[in-house]
C-alpha cells in the first residue's frame, strides 16, 4: 500500500469520526417498534441544542431497538434528517 493511499484512508476515517455527534445519556420510556420510534428522557444534546426533556425520536435503523425495554439506560446519538430528529446510534448501558 503507497504511503499517499494509507494517508487518505487515515483521513477518511478521521473525517467519519468527527463527523459523528457526541453521545447522550438517556432512558427508555417508550418503545414504538411498528412505527421505528422511541421516548427517551435524556439529558441535553449538544449538537441539537437541546435541553434535557423526555421525546419521542424517530430512529434510523429500526434494529436500534432490539433488545430494548422500558427502564433501559442508553447511550445515543441524534440528527436532525429530513426535518425530523432522529437517533442515528443507541446502546444499551449495563
Amino acid at each position: 500500500m503507497s504511503k499517499w493511499f494509507a494517508s487518505l484512508a487515515l483521513a477518511l476515517v478521521t473525517i467519519s469520526v468527527a463527523a459523528q455527534p457526541a453521545p447522550s445519556s438517556g432512558e427508555v420510556v417508550k418503545l414504538d417498534r411498528p412505527a421505528a420510534r422511541v421516548t427517551l428522557k435524556h439529558e441535553g444534546v449538544k449538537n441539537l441544542d437541546m435541553p434535557p426533556m423526555a421525546m419521542n425520536f424517530h430512529v434510523a435503523n429500526p434494529k436500534l431497538l432490539d433488545g430494548l425495554e422500558v427502564g433501559d439506560k442508553v447511550r445515543f446519538a441524534a440528527e436532525r434528517i429530513d426535518g425530523r430528529y432522529t437517533v442515528t446510534a443507541l446502546v444499551k448501558q449495563p
